[in-house]
């Protein structure tokens, strides 16, 4: 595969992963936290908030990796 079309694939899959992470996060955070302690909020959104650096990092490596040549 092409490296600038395997970095405009990971471009894509970054901005839908962050988007759907952002939502379903924010869908969670009202549906659980409504009654908790601004403190239980203040956790939720630290660990909510680096949680989604970890898929991002594997998509970005895979962005940077090394195109496959041909006959080795």
């Amino acid at each position: 595969m092409p490296i600038r079309l395997r970095k405009f694939i990971g471009m894509v899959l970054l901005v839908l992963l962050v988007v759907v992470y952002a939502v379903v996060s924010t869908a969670v955070a009202v549906a659980q936290l409504a009654d908790k302690s601004a403190l239980v909020h203040l956790a939720f959104y630290l660990f909510s908030g680096l949680f989604w650096i970890l898929p991002a990092m594997l998509l970005v490596k895979w962005m940077e990796g090394k195109p496959r040549q041909k006959g080795n």
